[in-house]
């Protein structure tokens, strides 16, 4: 389990995130939402490991994240950042096949595992071609199966940490990998994922933490967090919440 504790990140002299307590759980997916400049991918940046807290902790599996080695870590922690950008012309089953370098499973097995995460991304067809040659949206469904053939195929234990993985998806496909990202939180790995979209974040998440300047507002199940209220103090938007006539989630409509 990942787990943050009275966690604060300091940049510049100015603190850009402060007070998180959160646990990241086996088989539940964590939403996090909030404006640009909240400090969605500073939380991402500490949990991760990339950034150290000025107060509080972060700990796997009981143990302070600094402690573990990079490679025992990257066994059990995978991460997609919001940009991942490559230059050389690798075949998209290389760059698939990277998340797998931390493990010594043979070649055979990780060629399954391999097809196994581009299928998951609704990306097999990519299988063959030149990553410099692919979409945005292709692109970003390559990685995405990059960092589950990491953990692959999803375990208790294992933590998958997502920053905006649908930015530059259209909507089928936006679905498409938030459908592929609860069947992996359904193995049992833990996931958080950075969202925009509200009712993307409805649909698919188990908890939801709201962040505003760096601070939590709001913590809980997407009934509890997604309110007028909330969602008026922290965007500035005046929403109307009704159910998903079929799903039974929040739909949230802007008046």
């Amino acid at each position: 389990m990942l787990q943050a504790e009275a966690l604060s990140i300091h940049r510049g002299g100015r603190t850009v995130l402060e007070g998180v307590d959160l646990a990241l759980q086996p088989g539940r997916v964590l939403g996090v939402l909030g404006p640009n400049g909240a400090g969605k991918s500073t939380l991402l940046g500490a949990l991760s490991g990339e950034l150290a807290p000025a107060h509080g902790h972060v700990r796997l599996h009981g143990r302070p994240l600094e402690q573990w080695s990079g490679s025992e870590r990257a066994r059990c922690l995978a991460v997609l950042p919001q940009s991942s950008t490559l230059s050389f012309g690798f075949r998209v089953e290389e760059v698939v096949g990277m998340g797998r370098l931390p493990h010594a499973t043979g070649l055979v097995c990780d060629r399954e595992i391999v097809e196994a995460a581009l299928r998951a991304a609704d990306a097999a067809h990519l299988f063959g071609r030149s990553y410099l040659a692919l979409s945005g949206g292709e692109r970003q469904r390559v990685h995405l199966a990059r960092v589950l053939a990491q953990l692959w195929p999803g375990a208790q234990g294992q933590t998958l940490l997502l920053d905006e993985p649908t930015s530059m998806l259209d909507p089928l496909h936006q679905h498409s990998i938030l459908q592929a990202t609860r069947a992996f939180a359904a193995q049992g790995a833990a996931v958080l994922v950075i969202l925009h979209d509200l009712n993307l974040a409805a649909r698919y998440c188990d908890r939801l933490l709201l962040l505003q300047d760096g601070r939590p507002q709001a913590l809980g199940s997407p009934d509890e967090v997604l309110r007028p209220e909330p969602l008026k103090q922290v965007f500035g938007l005046d929403v109307l919440i009704q159910r998903h006539p079929e799903q039974g989630h929040p739909l949230i409509v802007v008046r």
